[in-house]
């Protein structure tokens, strides 16, 4: 398999894992220096540090019921970035919808950094209310 295709296939099993809850998985996945960003003032913003981090934070979004759809997988020469759209809604009637740009860097068949990228900020962050 080609650097390029084994960067895709990381991403797919990012996402899988993601989808199924697969915990574990997903950490595996990690690097332990990994870090993650996400914009904004909701509780799931700033930076995670550490494999740990980034799967709590997995399982945070996961907890306010994201439903991801992969638009399309990008491959570069370091990582990918995975075109995605996530909508949720919460029981008070909050309601997600976003397009978002989650950028995979890769080190060693691991992934070492994620940054998310998304087209509605205020919304991410008024779904994922800051405590």
């Amino acid at each position: 398999m080609t650097e390029n295709g084994a960067h895709a296939a990381l991403a797919h099993a990012f996402l899988h894992a993601f989808k199924e809850r697969d915990w574990d998985a997903l950490r595996a996945l990690f690097a332990e220096d990994v870090t993650w960003t996400m914009p904004g003032a909701g509780s799931i913003s700033g930076t995670a540090r550490g494999a740990d981090a980034a799967v709590r934070r997995a399982r945070e979004i996961a907890g306010g019921g994201v439903r991801t759809e992969l638009l399309h997988v990008l491959v570069g020469a370091d990582g990918v970035a995975l075109s995605l759209r996530n909508t949720a809604e919460a029981a008070d009637g909050r309601v997600l919808d976003e397009h978002l740009a989650t950028v995979l860097g890769m080190r060693d068949g691991r992934v070492v950094r994620v940054d998310s990228y998304l087209s509605d900020v205020d919304g991410m962050s008024a779904f994922f209310r800051a405590s």
